[in-house]
């Protein structure tokens, strides 16, 4: 992702920083090219991961990824339902409402 494609707050951290900014970046890339998932499944996982955190942003920030991507909405909505069980209904209806905040826009 270049650094004109991040969300502002990380786009500041990598003007600022961009020494840091590089290395996270590569450790992102070995992370992702670690194992056999495809881009489309590393996507899904990354926003299940975002979810989990409760992380607002980044689940924007997957989420308009995944839609560049061609994951289709439905999908994505799917990963916020399937976190019910784990994260709870309260958790899982906030994740939804932030995907919806890309999806729907």
């Amino acid at each position: 992702m270049s650094q004109q494609n991040l969300p502002s707050g990380a786009g500041e951290v990598a003007e600022q920083y961009p020494d840091i900014w590089n290395a996270y970046a590569a450790l992102g890339e070995a992370c992702a090219k670690s194992g056999p998932l495809d881009e489309r499944t590393r996507r899904l996982v990354k926003l299940a991961l975002a979810v989990g955190a409760r992380s607002e942003g980044a689940v924007h920030s997957h989420a308009r990824r995944a839609l560049e991507e061609s994951i289709g909405a439905e999908e994505l909505k799917q990963v916020a339902m399937m976190s019910i069980p784990t994260l709870g209904f309260s958790a899982a209806v906030a994740a939804l409402t932030w995907i919806e905040d890309v999806t729907d826009a």
